[in-house]
């Protein structure tokens, strides 16, 4: 990067242009979502327990020692996998829509934020698996004209999801272009 790059990335926008910050979407998810995480993460679990209980069956050595030590990391990994991810990946869940955008953060290890302007927006969807019936909760996915894929808000209450979906198709509607 030459001298003169460097000190006009440093020197912010153009004049006449405000300067922004990324800042964190406004809204949470639903406090449900944590549950629904949880449950998720449970049957997750199982599979690996029922691998477990397999090489307990097929393992012919007839020594228990390994099957034990594993299993007890296995259980205390996923107890804490199941207590901690869903607290932390509620608190770092957010969404907003505005006039001009959508927002969104996710993740809880790997944590991502993006925004898509609002005349880019080709579809929105929702979506309610069984797991997220049972919670009352829904998914809206937002299809953009970008090669990094769809926004997607999980864990929203089906009714504030509905009235999302609402607000953008109205908004994609009233936008001028062809989201491309």
């Amino acid at each position: 990067m030459s001298e003169q790059t460097g000190a006009a990335s440093r020197a912010g926008p153009p004049a006449g242009m405000p300067r922004s910050r990324l800042r964190e979407p406004a809204h949470q998810v639903s406090p449900r979502a944590r549950l629904m995480w949880a449950l998720s993460g449970a049957a997750e679990s199982l599979v690996l327990l029922v691998v477990q209980v397999l090489w307990w069956f097929i393992d012919e050595d007839g020594s228990r020692t390994p099957h034990l030590v594993v299993g007890v990391i296995w259980l205390l990994l996923t107890a804490v996998y199941l207590v901690v991810m869903p607290q932390w990946r509620y608190r770092v869940h957010r969404w907003e829509a505005t006039p001009s955008a959508v927002y969104t953060q996710t993740g809880w290890i790997a944590q991502e934020r993006r925004i898509a302007p609002i005349s880019r927006i080709q579809t929105v969807d929702l979506a309610r698996g069984p797991v997220s019936q049972l919670f009352r909760l829904a998914t809206v996915t937002v299809t953009t004209a970008s090669a990094a894929g769809p926004l997607k808000i999980h864990g929203l209450d089906v009714e504030d999801a509905r009235r999302l979906i609402d607000e953008l198709t109205a908004a994609t509607v009233a936008e001028p272009g062809d989201a491309t």
